[in-house]
Order: structure tokens, then C-alpha cells, then sequence
């Protein structure tokens, strides 16, 4: 075994191999291999040597403080806690194609893996796909936010966490500045609220019939910076246990940010600086500069016990608390002694108990009772984890399959095993399922005796009910084992859920393709293609009938047709071709798959998301073909280079409306012939994801000097965009948050109305800018040459508008556009006038 300085170097060496790797091939999510042995074992132990507790509250997933949460949780031992508003679903994506709800379903396993690096305890405000409280896109106000997140509904539910996890000090993660993202604001705003209304039994007086109590918040922190504050947390500090400092073990965690591009690498040293906070709300006296954030607040059983005996209330509650302290000492002073630190751990519960049992039978006024036996419970789920990493008993869950569906039944086996060199008495398994499910015990579920390297193994036959619900991703696994066992004469108990998700899965997984298009309304009769893609999640051979529910007057050709499954995880399709009614106008309409096996229907999908650093989940939702009918006209034989970044699929799209559309490789830009196409289209930001542009930026404006029509989407400045690299200088506005226009409703002027963009080979009217979502625009320009015309002019109600928003501009022979309308989210969104006016875009010319 590697101790002491060793150990932490090379906790380090590994943990930057794991950081720097590009690919990991593993489907599982990736933990930080530094979290093993010794280092484990203090991140368990420390927490024990406080009753301190402390929560940070954000907007989306990556607004954590994480440098604070690591020094607060792994430096300080504080029971640390991060509640976060949304899921992340308007954001954009980094690593893939996924938004809305497929991206939120990412970003939150990114912050449940970050928060596993920090050993911080997650909550989040959003609890389910489509809540009302969900990442609708960028913000200006606070009155925005809470109109559309439902101002109780957030306001209950942040209650609730704090009256759940109590915290003593709380920070939100921004300040309610004007500058500062809507939901930041809000955040803000309702954890400032929350300081007094938490403690007030009048505020939402429901959770005290559900066993919740008021909880007064002791201090409230706001950020701040070096020249204005009243504490500061030394977040440079090295740690030499972790190999790290504070603020590298938080970068750690936000490395699992990927989709959001999340984590920078630090040196260590000084240079790395600590984090201000200035005190805003306090219940406690302080000094104007603080040392602590816990300054004035019982951060010890030791503070705690003094605290009893000076209010005179119970010596004996004292005696225990003192106890606990001497515990704590011991347990510390037994690190990094494997053996010694159980034992010190097993006597540590026991005393544990006993305050307890004394807490319960004292006569304490009931708001001290509570809060000491809430600070117990939490210290007894400590004293838990702390035995398991002392003892070395590693936990498994493993279902013979993490794919079901309702009605089957399937094996699990549930391990204990003992790396440590105390034996472990009266082991016992046990599986918890949901209501409706049975677990039943396959053998032995108690073991005498577990010694070292032995492991306990418990199958249990589950059979899961035909009406069991399908897989929803924010809700906790379906198989919960617990693990109990005896040392010292003391009970240990602990919880452990399979590594990946489990999934009750539709037995006939569909996915129709396209899963939206376009009805072109001057051309009803033209068919639609449909290819229904069938995945059999039913275990073995099965057969099932495929068909489609079409609109009233629509048809769809075959009528059904069945297919033949060998085995599970096989997967056919059926090709359909669908036709309109010959009196189609244009709408909305939905054709939903069906697949039928006697009794057993489907009619949903699932989307496997699945990447290295959170493993595998997924996403179920109907097996539906959303189409909208307008009317549009393409430019004959048009062919359209299309530069993806990899953050839009607006490629796809164009080709369903009759482009010819090429998606151009670093090879084709750097030396290939661009006269052939008649429009080039770069995606958003692609300038910063595909290298080979800047070097290549001159053959493309080459490209629309000699005739060619290039269509340049929004960038950012850290895009690696510069003004030069348009034909005439385009600069865009800083900061960010001032440049955008998020009213998806606002007023649309148009200022060059018999422009050909408006007129040909589409006529542009007020009614296309209508039914847009989430945005306008994002990353305006802020200045921009002459030569460029202004098409429209766009801001949020109230504030100046826009005229920079779509600027188009002859060059030579060509047409050059630039863009910062969000095309990437209206037009997978089948917003009619979006389309008809990217397609007059790419249809510019001289």
C-alpha cells in the first residue's frame, strides 16, 4: 500500500492522466482513481471532526463555487451542500448534438459526477423532465424568470432544501446584478428571501405536517472581491493529503463540465489566490473582517457542548457532545491506520447512539432538541461511509441486465467484499425495489463472518409488474441494495445502487426518421419517407406488428407490417411512405409509431445518451414525426457546402426540403475546388471548433470574391473570431450578456424590405417572425463597415434595439452574411419563417 507523501503524488500523476486523457473507452461513468485507498479514507474521516454545515446555491449546472465547496468539504470536513435551480436545457453543447432535455439530462449527470469529486451533497429545484422551473434559455430579469419558473413553486422548493439540509451558512453563487444572467438574479433574490422566511413556520407551514421543521439560517454570504469583503477562503491552499490545492480540486470537478467546456488547469502556489466573500445577512455577531466563515457559529462538538453548558440546559447532552469531540480527536489522530481508524470509528457510533438516546429523553426546548438530533443523524451517515472506506468494503449492485421492461423478470446480485484486516460480523443483503416490484432472495442473504479478501454474494430474483412506469432519468435508481454488518459491537449500515442507470425500457424501442420535417404546402402530393427504426428490448425472440397513426384524410403506405426479432437488443426498421390530404393547409401535425404484440403496445422511443465521463442513461419519450406545413420555394439545383461545428444539424434540414447539401471536410476548405457550390454555410462558433478556417479564412472570402454566397453564423469573441476575419470588419459586442435579444416574441423591424433576402425566392412578411423560441439573437455585433447593409433592427421590450443582428453585403462577384439570429434552435424547431428565410440566405447572390 502507497502511503503518506508517495501516496499523494502519485494520487496526483494519476489524476492528471485521467484528467488529460481525451478518450477513455470504458461506457462507465469515470471516477477520479484518485479517490481509492488512503485518500478516500480521509475525505471520509475529515467531515467527522465538525457539525458545521454550509450550502451554495446556483442557476444551472457549472455555477457552483466549486474552489469553495472543495475547501468548505474536503478542506474543512463541513457538510457541504450545492442546490441548483435547472438542468441546463437551454444551454449549448459542447460535446455533441444534444439539447433541450437530452442536453439537460446531460448537464445534470455532469453535476452529479463534479459533486461526487468535492464530496458535496446535490439538490436540485428542477426534479423532473418538462418542470416548470427549467433552463428556458438567457434572461435579462428576474420577473422573466419567475413568470415562467412559477415564483412559489421555486420559492417552496428552495425552502424546502434548506429545511431539509440546514444549513449554517448559505452563499448564492451571483449577485442581483443587472449585468448578471436572469436566473443568477433570481437565484439570488430568493436565497436572500429565504434567510428569514425558512425560519418562519408561517412559510409554507405544509412541510412541518410532512416532518420538515423551520430552520434559521445563521449567515449569509454574497460574493465579492478583494477590496470589499468580510472573509476570504484560501482556496490556494495546498493540501498535501490530495496531492492538490483547493482550487485545482475544484477545476477537477469542473473538468466533468464537458459539455459546457468547463475546467482550466492551475499551478500551484500562491498565485492562485483565495475567494471573497462579503457578509450581507447575519444572526450571529461578528467582527467587520472575519476570519471565518463560521466565525460565531459552533463549528465543533467542543463550540457545541460549550454552547449547552452556557445556556445551562442539559450538562449531560455536554458530557456527550464533549465525548463525540475526544472521539473525533482519536479517529484523526488513527489515520492513516486502516484498522485503528475502524475501531476509533465503531467506538465514535457508539457514543453516537448514546447522545441520541440522551437528546430524545432530555429536557431541551424543541428547537435545540431538533437541531442537535438533525446534526446527529447526519454525523451517524458519516460515521457509515467512514466505516465502509476503513474496513475496505467495496459494494456492488450488478443486474444481469440494465435494460428491462415491464413485465419480466431478471436476476441481481448484490456483493460485499472486505479488503480490510478486521473480520465483519452478522453481514446481511438485502435488495429494496420499488412498490409493485418483488426482490426475492435466491439463496443466503446472511453471512456469519466476512474476513479479509472474502466477499459476500446475495442473488435476488426480481420480477418487475406489467404496468410498471418507463424510465425517467432525475428519478432514483429502481435498485437500492443495503448492507449491513457488525464491528466492534457496533452496526454499520450502508446503501449502494448500480454504477449505470437501470432502465424500464419500451419492449419495441422506436425511432422514427426524420423525427421532424417539412410539408411543403405548394407541393401536397409529394410523399413523405418515414423509416421506423425498432429496437426489441423484450428478452429473447418476439414478434411484433409496426404501423402508423397518420392525420385524419392522411395515408400511409404499407398499413403495418410485422417483424421478427431473434433476440434482444436486435434492431430492424420498416420504411413507410406518407401522404398528406389533398386539402392540407398549413399546421402542426403529429404521426405517432405503433408497435403491437398481442396485449403488450408501444408507441415511445428511447434516446441513449451515453459519453466517458457520465456513462450510460437515457431518455424516453413517444415515437412521434412532428410536421409543419408552409409553403416553400428552394432555388433549383442549388449546392450548398455546409461547415458543421457540431453544434447544429441545420444541414439535415435543408436537405429534407430538396437542397443538395455537402458537408465539407478540412480537406475540401483548405484545397478543395469551392466554385462548385453555390452557397457556403458555417455553423455556429465554427471558427473556434474547426481549426483548418482561420488558415483557410482567405480562400473563403476568395471563394465570394469570384461569385460565391458564404453565410457566416454567430461566434463569440474567445471563438478565436477577430474583425478581420469578415471582408469588411465586424466587431462583436462585450460584454455578452448586453449583446442578445432573449423575448422570442419581440418586435422584428424590417429595415431593407425590398432586399432581395426578404423578397426571393421567398416573400418575407411580419408573419415569419412569428412562433420563434427561447431567443432572437445571441452575440450581436457592436460595430460593423459601412459597406454592410442592416436588414433588421430587434431588441427586448424596453432596451435600445439591435440593427447588427443580420448584416449582408456585396464583395466582388459575391454575397457575404453574417448572422446572429439563433438559426440552430428555430429550425429544428420547424419555425416556418426561419426556414423560408435561411433559405433565401444561402439562395443570395449577384
Amino acid at each position: 500500500m502507497i502511503k503518506g507523501k508517495s501516496a499523494s503524488k502519485f494520487c496526483s500523476i494519476v489524476l492528471s492522466v485521467v484528467l488529460a486523457s481525451s478518450v477513455l473507452l470504458s461506457t462507465q461513468a469515470e471516477t477520479v482513481s484518485a479517490d481509492r485507498g488512503i485518500v478516500d479514507l480521509w475525505k471520509s474521516i475529515k467531515p467527522l471532526t465538525t457539525i458545521a454545515s454550509a450550502m451554495n446555491t446556483g442557476a444551472h449546472p457549472d455555477d457552483e463555487h466549486s474552489a469553495t465547496l472543495a475547501y468548505l468539504s474536503l478542506g474543512r470536513g463541513v457538510n457541504t451542500s450545492s442546490v441548483i435551480a435547472v438542468r441546463g436545457e437551454g444551454g449549448q453543447n459542447e460535446i455533441g448534438s444534444e439539447l433541450g432535455a437530452g442536453l439537460g439530462v446531460i448537464r445534470t449527470r455532469e453535476l452529479q459526477e463534479a459533486s461526487k469529486i468535492t464530496n458535496v451533497t446535490l439538490g436540485m429545484l428542477g426534479e423532473q423532465l418538462n418542470d416548470p422551473i427549467f433552463d428556458f434559455g438567457f434572461s435579462k430579469s428576474v420577473e422573466e424568470t419567475l413568470e415562467k419558473w412559477g415564483e412559489s413553486v421555486a420559492y417552496e422548493r428552495l425552502i424546502r432544501k434548506i429545511r431539509e439540509l440546514r444549513p449554517d451558512v448559505i452563499i448564492p453563487a451571483f449577485l442581483n446584478e443587472n449585468s448578471t444572467h436572469g436566473h443568477h438574479r433570481t437565484i439570488n433574490v430568493l436565497t436572500v428571501r429565504a434567510f428569514k422566511d425558512a425560519a418562519n413556520p408561517e412559510v409554507y407551514p405544509e412541510h412541518l405536517k410532512q416532518g420538515l421543521q423551520p430552520w434559521q439560517i445563521k449567515k449569509l454570504y454574497l460574493p465579492a472581491n478583494n477590496k470589499d469583503y468580510t472573509v476570504r477562503a484560501p482556496i490556494g491552499e495546498y493540501n498535501s493529503i490530495y496531492g492538490a490545492s483547493y482550487l485545482q480540486l475544484g477545476e477537477e470537478s469542473r473538468f466533468m463540465h464537458k459539455s459546457q467546456g468547463m475546467g482550466r488547469v492551475y499551478d500551484e502556489g500562491p498565485a492562485q489566490g483565495d475567494s471573497y466573500y462579503k457578509l450581507d445577512l447575519s444572526m450571529v455577531k461578528t467582527k467587520e473582517k472575519e476570519q471565518d466563515l463560521f466565525d460565531g457559529i459552533a463549528f465543533t462538538f467542543a463550540d457545541l457542548a460549550k454552547e449547552i453548558s452556557v445556556k445551562g440546559k442539559d450538562n449531560k447532552i455536554a458530557k456527550d457532545l464533549q465525548a463525540l469531540q475526544q472521539d473525533a480527536d482519536r479517529i484523526v489522530a488513527a489515520y492513516p491506520s486502516f484498522a485503528n481508524v475502524l475501531k476509533e470509528v465503531h467506538g465514535m457510533k457508539a457514543d453516537v447512539q448514546t447522545a441520541l438516546a440522551d437528546v430524545k429523553k432530555s429536557s431541551l426546548d424543541v428547537a435545540t432538541k431538533e437541531d442537535l438530533l438533525h446534526r446527529l443523524h447526519v454525523k451517524e451517515e458519516q460515521l457509515n461511509k467512514a466505516s465502509m472506506e476503513a474496513a475496505s468494503v467495496v459494494l456492488k449492485v450488478k443486474p444481469d441486465a440494465n435494460e428491462l421492461v415491464a413485465g419480466q423478470s431478471t436476476k441481481v446480485t448484490v456483493t460485499a467484499f472486505n479488503g480490510g484486516s478486521t473480520k465483519l460480523d452478522n453481514v446481511k443483503l438485502s435488495l429494496n425495489v420499488p412498490a409493485g416490484w418483488t426482490a426475492a432472495p435466491v439463496g443466503a442473504t446472511s453471512f456469519g463472518q466476512l474476513g479479509y479478501n472474502e466477499t459476500a454474494s446475495a442473488v435476488f430474483e426480481v420480477k418487475i409488474p406489467a404496468d410498471a412506469p418507463l424510465f425517467k432519468p432525475y428519478e432514483a435508481s429502481v435498485f437500492n441494495a443495503k448492507v449491513v454488518y457488525e464491528a466492534f459491537r457496533t452496526v454499520t449500515s450502508l446503501q449502494e445502487t448500480p454504477q449505470n442507470a437501470v432502465a424500464v425500457l419500451p419492449p419495441y424501442s422506436m425511432t422514427l426518421s426524420p423525427s421532424a420535417t417539412i410539408l411543403n404546402t405548394l407541393k401536397p402530393g409529394e410523399p413523405i419517407p418515414v423509416k421506423v427504426t425498432v429496437k426489441n428490448y423484450t428478452p429473447g425472440a418476439s414478434k411484433a406488428v409496426i404501423a402508423l397513426q397518420v392525420p385524419e384524410g392522411w395515408t400511409a403506405e404499407p398499413a403495418a407490417e410485422e417483424l421478427s426479432f431473434a433476440a434482444k437488443g436486435e434492431t430492424k426498421s420498416v420504411a413507410f411512405s406518407i401522404k398528406a390530404a389533398s386539402n392540407v393547409s398549413p399546421g402542426k401535425f403529429t404521426v405517432t409509431a405503433v408497435a403491437k404484440n398481442g396485449d403488450v403496445q408501444s408507441t415511445h422511443g428511447t434516446q441513449v445518451i451515453q459519453y466517458p465521463h457520465i456513462g450510460k442513461t437515457y431518455i424516453v419519450q413517444p415515437a412521434e414525426l412532428q410536421i409543419q406545413a408552409f409553403d416553400l420555394k428552394t432555388p433549383e439545383k442549388w449546392k450548398v457546402g455546409y461547415v458543421s461545428s457540431g453544434f447544429d444539424n441545420i444541414d439535415q434540414y435543408l436537405r429534407q426540403v430538396g437542397v443538395n447539401v455537402v458537408n465539407l471536410d478540412a480537406k475540401e476548405i483548405e484545397s478543395g475546388d469551392l466554385s462548385q457550390y453555390n452557397a457556403i454555410v458555417l455553423g455556429i462558433r465554427a471558427y473556434a471548433f474547426r481549426p483548418e478556417l482561420i488558415p483557410s479564412n482567405q480562400r473563403l472570402l476568395n471563394y465570394v470574391k469570384n461569385g460565391g454566397n458564404l453565410v457566416v453564423q454567430y461566434h463569440k469573441p474567445e471563438d478565436k473570431w477577430s474583425p478581420d476575419l469578415a471582408p469588411y470588419p465586424i466587431k462583436i459586442g462585450s460584454p455578452l450578456i448586453q449583446w442578445r435579444v432573449t423575448d422570442e416574441n419581440s418586435k422584428v423591424t424590417t429595415l431593407a424590405p425590398e432586399h432581395p433576402m426578404f423578397n426571393a425566392p421567398n416573400k418575407i412578411t411580419d408573419q415569419d417572425w412569428n412562433n420563434w423560441i427561447q431567443d432572437r439573437s445571441a452575440y450581436n455585433p457592436s460595430e460593423w463597415g459601412k459597406e454592410y447593409t442592416e436588414l433588421i433592427s430587434n431588441g427586448d421590450p424596453g432596451e435600445k434595439e439591435f440593427t447588427g443582428t443580420f448584416l449582408t453585403a456585396n464583395y466582388g462577384k459575391g454575397v457575404y452574411t453574417y448572422s446572429s439570429l439563433v438559426w440552430y434552435r428555430e429550425i429544428p424547431a420547424l419555425v416556418p419563417g426561419s426556414i423560408r428565410m435561411f433559405v433565401n440566405m444561402i439562395s443570395q447572390h449577384q
